[in-house]
């Protein structure tokens, strides 16, 4: 575990970490097609997130030009919405911005009020800038400051979007925390250097017993307490 003097600056990965992701998409996918089985909502959610990730992985691979998450969200939407019948272009519109509208973790806003009370806090997400800016403002995420892969056209975890946050850290890699509810977030962030935290969420990555983070929690404001105690 590494010492808490030894930290300067806190990074939090947002979706899923601080607001939950496949929740939201979910409600947004049933007001658009009222009546839904779970069972359809269920499929429909795994389309969207496989079209996401499948996506996301070429850009990385320089298989395809880089495109923000909102045009990968809007492409999710078509694809959904050709799968469930769904033709009224302004529901499709809606739903293609379901990302901003998230819901935070019960713990999320306290936990980050407490840290930023201690640490410069900063958000670093694969949401695009206009994502970004309207889920921080629909969940009440304050950050001293939330930068999007979109500044490094790349998602996490290619190392160019933590040297983002590394860039406005001004300091080590060893002396900035990733928050992460997602192992392979966090495995990016220590191959740049990074000191690791894991939380635990309903959703996202949990690690394999070869991970080795620096901190390994239940929930946010068990982290909190952990760096800002003593």
């Amino acid at each position: 575990m590494a010492e808490v003097r030894s930290i300067e600056v806190v990074v939090c990965d947002v979706l899923g970490t601080m607001v939950d992701e496949p929740g939201g998409l979910r409600a947004a996918l049933r007001e658009a097609v009222p009546g839904a089985a779970e069972a359809s909502v269920d499929r429909w959610l795994t389309v969207w997130q496989e079209h996401v990730e499948q996506e996301t992985r070429r850009v990385n691979a320089g298989e395809r030009p880089y495109a923000d998450s909102g045009v990968l969200d809007r492409e999710a939407a078509e694809r959904v919405a050709g799968y469930a019948g769904l033709t009224d272009a302004d529901a499709v519109a809606r739903l293609a911005t379901a990302g901003r509208r998230l819901e935070p973790w019960d713990d999320s806003v306290s936990g980050l009020a407490r840290l930023a009370e201690r640490f410069p806090v900063v958000g670093l997400s694969n949401a695009s800038r206009a994502t970004l800016l309207r889920l921080n403002a629909h969940a009440g995420l304050r950050w001293h400051q939330a930068l999007s892969a979109e500044d490094a056209r790349a998602y996490k975890p290619a190392p160019e979007v933590y040297r983002l946050a590394l860039t406005a850290a001004g300091c080590p890699p060893e002396r900035v925390l990733m928050v992460a509810a997602h192992a392979w977030d966090l495995r990016g962030a220590r191959a740049v250097g990074m000191r690791t935290a894991y939380v635990a969420r309903p959703v996202g990555d949990p690690p394999r017993p070869t991970d080795a983070f620096d901190w390994a929690v239940d929930g946010l404001d068990e982290l909190a307490a952990a760096l800002t105690e003593g």
